[in-house]
């Protein structure tokens, strides 16, 4: 997937939307600012996003994926395009990060974005 497939595919999702945040950080969150994916860490044309925490080790064992700047102890991961993950996998762990952090949302607004 190119940087444009994953932030259109980011918006898809249920109740997300994007700002640009920190000098050109493009943000991807869902009801009040909770952040499931950054694109541009550190300068680089990276993608971050929080998987879970018994996974995230897995991930980072693998080529191309490390922890994130400043987001690691919150299980996160990061990666440069070309992404090392198919685009089914790439849209799952999407799929997931914003399962992940809507879930930690008050009942009332998750019954909002009909979850």
């Amino acid at each position: 997937m190119t940087p444009e497939q994953v932030a259109a595919f980011c918006l898809s999702l249920p109740g997300a939307r994007e700002d640009i945040k920190w000098g050109g950080v493009r943000v991807f969150s869902v009801v009040e600012s909770k952040m499931f994916a950054l694109f541009h860490l550190s300068g680089r044309d990276g993608l971050a996003f929080k998987v879970e925490n018994d996974l995230f080790l897995g991930f980072c064992d693998r080529p191309g994926i490390r922890p994130a700047p400043y987001l690691a102890r919150a299980r996160w991961i990061s990666m440069a395009a070309p992404y090392p993950l198919s685009d089914d996998e790439l849209q799952q762990l999407l799929t997931r990060s914003h399962q992940l952090v809507v879930a930690k949302l008050p009942k009332r607004l998750q019954l909002g974005l009909l979850l």
